[in-house]
């Protein structure tokens, strides 16, 4: 059962970032995005909400705010292997049994949205779940920046993942979903993938569920309804700070 006192949400992050370094730290409105992220995860009103900091400022500006960080190693191949690391750390007793991980890049995510999420949970069968939100326009739809969930959310709202793709599917028609980083994982799910190397295929694409999918764990999409903003450039931070100036 999928109940408060066995869940956390987990943001992993770091400082290191291609296009904007320093990315958690960035101001808006006088907060740094990391607590603007936190605060999304806490009005989600799921779970503890505990932020997973390659780098120890991250960590004192989330506690300077209330919340609760921990500091972690800097190498972690991906977010799902900081959280795991961050968990081992926090929690080996495996008191929280369903962990969402929470992209440090979405600070303006509708907390809906992971709710949703870890919704996907509730199918017994399901190791991990995920979301993603309906693209529209062909400049979008064949951006290899923008990873595509392949699964049939054109007729249903929860969907078992065939595959996640930087570029569609020739034989498939649209709609075509975005696939959007929130995740939520039975704790064994999670254990289990952070101990399995990087796959070829997550390796060639850079994307992290396909670890899960080549080596079998069972990971469903949940279709949301908004694609939240994420913050991964200087031009998208200015649309972030225009979004939350009402929350300022």
């Amino acid at each position: 059962m999928i109940e408060q006192q066995n869940t956390i949400i987990v943001i992993p992050t770091r400082l290191a970032s291609r296009n904007l370094p320093g990315r958690p730290l960035a101001d808006i409105w006088g907060v740094p995005l990391v607590v603007h992220v936190w605060r999304r995860a806490m009005e989600a009103k799921i779970g503890h909400v505990l932020v997973a900091a390659a780098d120890l400022p991250i960590a004192e500006a989330v506690r300077a705010h209330g919340g609760d960080a921990i500091v972690t190693e800097r190498g972690h191949a991906t977010g799902s292997d900081r959280v795991a690391a961050a968990l081992s750390m926090r929690d080996p007793q495996g008191r929280y049994s369903h962990v969402v991980n929470l992209d440090a890049g979405l600070p303006v995510v509708d907390p809906l949205s992971v709710q949703r999420c870890l919704a996907g949970l509730t199918n017994e069968t399901v190791d991990i779940s995920t979301v993603a939100a309906a693209l529209s326009g062909a400049d979008a739809v064949h951006d290899p920046a923008i990873v595509k969930a392949i699964a049939p959310l054109a007729e249903r709202e929860v969907a078992f993942a065939r595959d996640f793709l930087r570029e569609p599917p020739i034989t498939q028609p649209p709609p075509f979903f975005q696939h959007v980083g929130i995740y939520a994982y039975r704790r064994p799910a999670l254990d289990t993938f952070a101990r399995l190397p990087p796959s070829p295929r997550e390796r060639q694409l850079g994307v992290e569920m396909l670890r899960a999918l080549d080596n079998g764990l069972k990971v469903a999409v949940v279709r949301i309804d908004n694609l939240p903003l994420h913050v991964a450039s200087p031009a998208d931070l200015e649309a972030a700070r225009l979004a939350l100036k009402e929350k300022k």
